[in-house]
Parts: structure tokens; sequence; C-alpha cells
């Protein structure tokens, strides 16, 4: 799973630019969403190796803010977010993965994230 995670993450990079922090965690929710429908596709044509999904989840779980600010300020402030928390990128990814629907993945009109 190399070149669609990579553009999902390029996109919500630009789109987190020009959004507040609150809409800059839903561009990351969704881009890791896009890279869960990318996910379910590369798994009906075999272009998955065992692991992948795996490593994206652990991946997922790994750039969540409040395990980065934890890891690195020692404490979690939630009012700072930017990227989502690791449950709702995990959640985001598994959404799009199990549904294989890019309309699945509109962090924008959810509810919460």
């Amino acid at each position: 799973m190399q070149l669609a995670p990579r553009v999902a993450w390029n996109w919500a990079a630009n789109a987190r630019a020009a959004t507040s922090r609150t809409g800059a965690a839903r561009a990351w929710s969704a881009a890791a969403s896009a890279s869960g429908v990318w996910g379910h596709y590369a798994g009906t044509v075999k272009q998955l190796s065992p692991g992948d999904i795996e490593e994206a989840l652990t991946a997922a779980t790994a750039i969540g803010d409040d395990r980065l600010q934890k890891q690195t300020q020692g404490r979690v402030v939630p009012e700072s977010f930017t990227h989502g928390t690791s449950e709702q990128r995990v959640r985001w990814f598994k959404r799009g993965l199990d549904s294989g629907r890019p309309k699945d993945c509109d962090t924008f009109s959810s509810a919460s994230l």
C-alpha cells in the first residue's frame, strides 16, 4: 500500500492548510478512510501482501495526535489536535476498508469524527 495512501495523505496535507483545526482533523480522517477504500480494492485484486492491513492500522494508531502528544509532551491537549486521535484514524480507515465506497469517507458531513 504505497501510492494511494501517499496521495490521500498529501491531499489532506494540502486541505489542512486551508481549514481550521477541526477541519484539518476531518481532512486527515477522510484521507485515512480513502486509504482504506484503496486497501479494500487492492485486496480484491490480490495486490496486498500479508500484513499490509495490520501495518496500516499500526501506522494509523501511531500517528494520532493523542499518541504523538503523549510521547513528545507527556500529556494530551485535545484542543490542539489537527490530525485526529489514533482511535478516529483507525476507525475511519476501517470504515473505508470495510465498505470500499468513497462516499463513506465524508468526514465533513459526519456528526462526529
